[in-house]
Order: structure tokens, then C-alpha cells, then sequence
């Protein structure tokens, strides 16, 4: 049934923390990756706006079905010239038969938390079943959140983490009980899950660093000019990705590699409905490439504003 609102929910970034956990957000951003692979979402390319070194407005519009809801996400993404981005903006919820709006929600902390989740179910689906070692490259919110989030679907009983500055990486590491590294290297020698956080412009993570039957996610990355891991990681892994078309557009590591598009294996929505197998042996290394959707930002949305009967 559609509903009727005079005033749109509003849900600011301490609303988002406290109605939305991870457990949560897992089963909602799988549900919208299968939509998004099986053509029950639709959505456009997302639109940036330049304005200045560093500095990026975009614009991220979808539909999560024929008479669902539908909206965008708004938001800016700011470098503060010290390897550290901020997302600001907000997540704007239409309903589908009166075309009302129905929510505004804290684009910033959503983006946190469904960043964290796509991560989770990608490695639920792909990382070998014991795998229980991670190595987070990063010190930013996303490590915060995919610390959180990871341990939600893995036993992880050795977790390490790097970052470009060695006292704010042990400060990290000291909170929360993890080991610090002063070398990516050294920080995945020997880990069996590896998420890149970062705002890298080129590689950090080099695949002759990476063992068989590693799962990496890409996470940090989100633009044609931006890499995280360089091509011979990509070439070497089984390459698996949250939407094609955004990733043959905007996914930095596989448009650096010069790979046909034919080496994407799947998007994870097609290994997630059993469509396409993901980890096929136990020494395969499997890449999960995340660039983030509307998709997913409108079902957490959603989910918030009580419109679970209306998510794809």
C-alpha cells in the first residue's frame, strides 16, 4: 500500500546509528545485490560534478522497482589532502505511487554502514569458510565499519592493520586489541580476508603480496583515476564485481588492467542467487570490486523508514 506523507521522515546521523545495526544491514544490502543483477532495480549511471582538486559532487539515482520506491543519494566526497575523504549528503526516498517524498536520510552514516555490509556479504560469499585472518589497509571510518561488520560473518581470530601514518595505525591498532603493521606487506603476509580502505590514488597492494586463496575487497576506490591494487592482482584473481556497467565505467584497477570485460567473473548478485559459482577452489583469489549503489543507499533507506514491504 502506498503511503502518504505530508512531512518526510528525517532521519539524521544519529538516527541512522542507533535504528540500523550491521547484522541488520547484511540481509537488506544482499537482498538489493540480487535485485540490482536480476534487473528488479534500475539505475543510472552516477553523475559527478567537479569542483576543485579533491573535491567531487555526485549524484546517484535509481528505482527500486516498477512501483516501489524510488530516489537518489546526494552526496559530496572531500579529500582533506592528508589521504582521508569525508562523504557528506543525504539519501532522498520517494514513494513509488504518489511519488511523495518519504524520507531524508544522513547520507554520510548510511554509505558507512552499507559499505561495511556489501563487504560482508561479498565475503561471506567468496572468503574460504575458515578463513580467519584479516588485514585491514586503511585507518579511516570504512576500517572502523568493516572491522565491525566482518566479524559478523568469520571467526577472525588475527586481525592486523596498516595505514600511511605509523602512529595513528598502532593508536588503531592499541584501541582496538589488533596488531599494526609498519608495510602492507608485511600487514598481509599470511591473511586470508584483505579489505583496501583507503583514498590510494595508485596501488598499495601488489598481487605478488597475495596468497592463494585469498578474498580481497576493494573498497576505497571509487573513480576511473583511483587504484588500490594493481592490474597483475586483478589479472590473477577471480574478479567479481557489484555492477558491470559501473565497474567497466568507473572501476579504476580493472579499467588500469586493459582486461577484456570478459574477465569479470559475476557480479556478486549472480554468485549470491546461485546464478554464477564465486570461489571455485580452495587456492582460487577472489576479488570482490566495490563501488557502492543507489541501490543500496534507497533499501537501507527503506528499511529505515519502515517501507520493508517496498525494498526490491
Amino acid at each position: 500500500m502506498a503511503v502518504q506523507a505530508t512531512h518526510p521522515i528525517v532521519i539524521d546521523a544519529e538516527g541512522v546509528r542507533n535504528r540500523l545495526s550491521f547484522a541488520e544491514a547484511i540481509p537488506v544490502i544482499a537482498e538489493a545485490m540480487i535485485a540490482l543483477s536480476t534487473g528488479r532495480v534500475r539505475q543510472h549511471l552516477r553523475s559527478f560534478i567537479g569542483l576543485g582538486e579533491g573535491r567531487t559532487f555526485a549524484i546517484m539515482p535509481a528505482a527500486l522497482s516498477e512501483e516501489g520506491v524510488f530516489g537518489a543519494k546526494l552526496v559530496s566526497v572531500f579529500h582533506d589532502g592528508a589521504g582521508r575523504k569525508a562523504h557528506e549528503g543525504l539519501v532522498v526516498l520517494f514513494d513509488g505511487a504518489s511519488g511523495a517524498p518519504i524520507c531524508l536520510a544522513d547520507a554520510a552514516e548510511i554509505t558507512a554502514i552499507r559499505t561495511a555490509a556489501a563487504s560482508a556479504v561479498a565475503t561471506d560469499a567468496l572468503a574460504p569458510n575458515e578463513a580467519s585472518s584479516l588485514a585491514i589497509l586503511g585507518l579511516g571510518r570504512q576500517a572502523e565499519a568493516h572491522l565491525q561488520a566482518l566479524r559478523l560473518v568469520r571467526s577472525l581470530a588475527d586481525i592486523r592493520v596498516w595505514g600511511r601514518d605509523p602512529q595513528r595505525a598502532k593508536a588503531f591498532a592499541d584501541w582496538h586489541g589488533l596488531t599494526a603493521f609498519d608495510t602492507v606487506e608485511a600487514a598481509v603476509d599470511g591473511a586470508q580476508i584483505i579489505c583496501t580502505v583507503t583514498a590510494a590514488t595508485d596501488p598499495i597492494l601488489q598481487g605478488r603480496w597475495v596468497a592463494a586463496g585469498t578474498h580481497v575487497n576493494v573498497v576505497g576506490s571509487s573513480g576511473p583515476g583511483q587504484a588500490e591494487i594493481d592490474s597483475d592482482l586483478v589479472a590473477r584473481a577471480r574478479f567479481i564485481v557489484d555492477h558491470r556497467e559501473h565497474v567497466l565505467a568507473h572501476g579504476g584497477e580493472f579499467l588500469r588492467s586493459g582486461l577484456p570485460a570478459e574477465h569479470i567473473v559475476a557480479e556478486i548478485g549472480e554468485v549470491l542467487s546461485g546464478q554464477t559459482s564465486g570461489r571455485t577452489a580452495r587456492d582460487d583469489i577472489t576479488v570482490y570490486k566495490s563501488l557502492g549503489h543507489a541501490a543500496q543507499d534507497l533499501a537501507v533507506t527503506a528499511w529505515l523508514s519502515g517501507q520493508k514491504d517496498q525494498r526490491p
